[in-house]
């Protein structure tokens, strides 16, 4: 067995919002580690340094919760990556512009994918978060095709469009009612994506229906497409929208969305993430 379960070391009276996971046998785990996958660089980027990098935008998300962090490196061996898992307590996988099929990206997702999955199975709790690419490379792994589609939501801030009962889903159960009105009614969640799962893809897939529930849809003027989703049996969670930039990234864009609300939705998933 790995640690316990994750639990944010964050303020004691704050921290009894979010439900502690039913693998927890009371046992709390106040200095959680997890991993942040590792992306190569693109090709032509002159101003990259070195051949792989993770955002510190994700670093300092998961930090600010209360998480310490630790890089899963791309190009080392499975059976390094099958050590290491067992030495984290869960795994984000950060948003990029990577190819989710062919990369080494792709391919230490697919291991740690698989170890998480067989983990969970043996009662041994492991949570998976995957934003914007990460949202994209989970629906490959788990339907093992790439369903994709080309949607206009490059540099852009929505509000999201809740699905029956999402309120009370794992994910958003615990946030404030004031802070679901706010993602649900503001232009508060940042979108720089190309490639999104729309519902139409989404519903005419057997494996993705089975697996996750459609938390919560956006769209483009033309496609609705899914913007959170969780598993139904793992505690794997995605969200096509860049939760962490509200609070960590500064670079002046549309979709670069600065207010109390965006700041709070960003810290609220952290602590939810990290509190599994």
């Amino acid at each position: 067995m790995r640690h316990p379960a994750l639990v944010c070391a964050v303020f004691a009276a704050w921290i009894c919002r979010f439900p502690a996971p039913a693998s927890c046998g009371g046992h709390l785990n106040y200095r959680p580690v997890i991993g942040v996958l590792a992306q190569e660089n693109l090709e032509g980027d002159h101003d990259a340094k070195g051949s792989s990098y993770i955002a510190a935008s994700y670093v300092k998300y998961l930090e600010s919760a209360g998480a310490r962090v630790v890089p899963i490196r791309i190009n080392e061996t499975e059976e390094e990556y099958s050590k290491l898992f067992y030495s984290i307590n869960g795994l984000l996988l950060p948003g990029g512009d990577v190819d989710i099929e062919e990369s080494q990206f792709s391919r230490v997702a697919k291991i740690f994918y698989e170890l998480a999955i067989k983990a969970n199975d043996a009662s041994d709790y492991f949570p998976i978060w995957g934003t914007c690419q990460g949202f994209q490379q989970l629906t490959v792994l788990t339907s093992n095709k790439n369903l994709l589609t080309l949607t206009n939501t490059k540099a852009v801030a929505l509000p999201l469009t809740f699905a029956s009962g999402a309120q009370n889903s794992r994910l958003f159960k615990s946030f404030p009612k004031d802070l679901l009105q706010s993602l649900s009614s503001e232009n508060i969640t940042s979108n720089f994506h190309s490639w999104s799962l729309s519902i139409q893809n989404f519903t005419r897939n057997a494996k993705l229906k089975r697996f996750y529930k459609v938390l919560t849809t956006n769209t483009d003027g033309r496609k609705e497409f899914i913007s959170t989703m969780e598993a139904y049996r793992y505690p794997f969670y995605a969200v096509q929208w860049h939760p962490e930039k509200s609070q960590f990234e500064w670079i002046d864009k549309p979709g670069m969305i600065h207010s109390i609300s965006a700041i709070r939705a960003s810290f609220y998933t952290a602590a939810f993430f990290v509190s599994e």
